[in-house]
């Protein structure tokens, strides 16, 4: 091949290509890799967290104490793994590579879900004294208008939590992680349909605003 030849510049550009994409992808990785270190630390945290809750209330309920520490450490625990629930789900919308991330979610759908059962309990023990809002939802939704209803019911259930941070515990469930423990809870409370809230018992599938959602706090 001679110099300059319109040949040798394809497969030279061609080999510049799957070098730079190969390159990329490495790169991606990496990136997903040190994402998902971060929110297994995190998980790992929550998990001490909750298991050093369980053992809190079950002493505290068991001995008829006062539910202050119940309430609060509820509230605590719930607001924790809020927080890193959005840490995980900006890492989840910047794209995913390896199914790292999407086993972390399940992870942390699994401690919401047993937040869930603990905050029945607790509230069965303490009255009134604690506010659990449970937003069910679909991860994987395929259709288009449910994603972008949950995308609004996302964010009226974040300025919610902003304005009643200190009363509730807001626990947010992909119900698409096929976990067997959530099932009986979505049958209890009779829900077919997707995004779902629950609050204090109380199952609402039509949401609008914060103020709606205000009346249903006790």
């Amino acid at each position: 091949m001679k110099l300059g030849d319109p040949k040798n510049v394809f497969w030279e550009a061609l080999l510049l290509t799957v070098v730079v994409f190969f390159f990329g992808l490495l790169i991606g990785y990496a990136v997903e890799e040190s994402r998902f270190t971060t929110v297994d630390r995190y998980y790992a945290q929550s998990e001490i967290s909750l298991m050093d809750i369980f053992t809190l209330n079950s002493f505290t309920i068991d001995q008829n104490s006062s539910c202050d520490v119940l309430v609060q450490t509820n509230l605590d625990f719930a607001d924790r793994i809020y927080k890193e629930a959005q840490i995980l789900d900006s890492y989840e919308q910047a794209g995913k590579i390896s199914t790292d991330l999407e086993l972390a979610h399940k992870k942390y759908d699994l401690l919401r879900t047993i937040l869930w059962v603990n905050s029945i309990k607790v509230r069965e023990h303490c009255g009134n004294e604690l506010n659990s809002v449970v937003y069910l939802y679909q991860q994987n939704t395929p259709d288009l208008a449910q994603k972008a209803t949950q995308n609004v019911w996302s964010k009226v259930l974040f300025d919610f939590k902003q304005k009643n941070g200190g009363k509730i515990v807001l626990i947010p469930i992909s119900t698409d992680s096929n976990l067997i423990s959530l099932r009986p809870l979505i049958d209890k409370y009779h829900v077919e349909r997707f995004p779902t809230v629950i609050i204090n018992d109380q199952v609402i599938s039509q949401l609008s605003s914060v103020e709606e959602l205000d009346k249903y706090l006790t």
